[in-house]
């Protein structure tokens, strides 16, 4: 699955413990699997670990729940195309915070 990030999730990235990095790395085999199974079929579900869904009033934003406690671990992204293929843009990372500018 290829990748994008916006300078806003690199800057959040920055300010994370290393502890949380580490948390969301060690999820990104299943979300690459899960995103490769929601593009071949849309209407497949989400592991429930990740707790991946649509957000609310906005278009095409989707957000990630991994932790809601210790480390609160929150993620925002959306599909996008990279040469010619669907990948995914991170827009925001860190806690509940992130959402007031997803």
């Amino acid at each position: 699955m290829k990748f994008d990030k916006t300078d806003e999730f690199a800057a959040d990235w920055k300010s994370m413990p290393i502890d949380h990095r580490r948390i969301f790395r060690s999820l990104m085999p299943v979300f690459n699997a899960a995103c490769a199974a929601y593009i071949s079929d849309s209407g497949r579900q989400w592991p429930a670990s990740l707790r991946v869904k649509p957000m609310i009033n906005t278009n095409g934003l989707w957000e990630m729940t991994w932790s809601f406690s210790g480390p609160d671990g929150r993620a925002t992204f959306e599909f996008v195309q990279i040469d010619g293929e669907t990948a995914v843009r991170w827009r925001r990372i860190g806690r509940h915070g992130i959402y007031q500018n997803p």
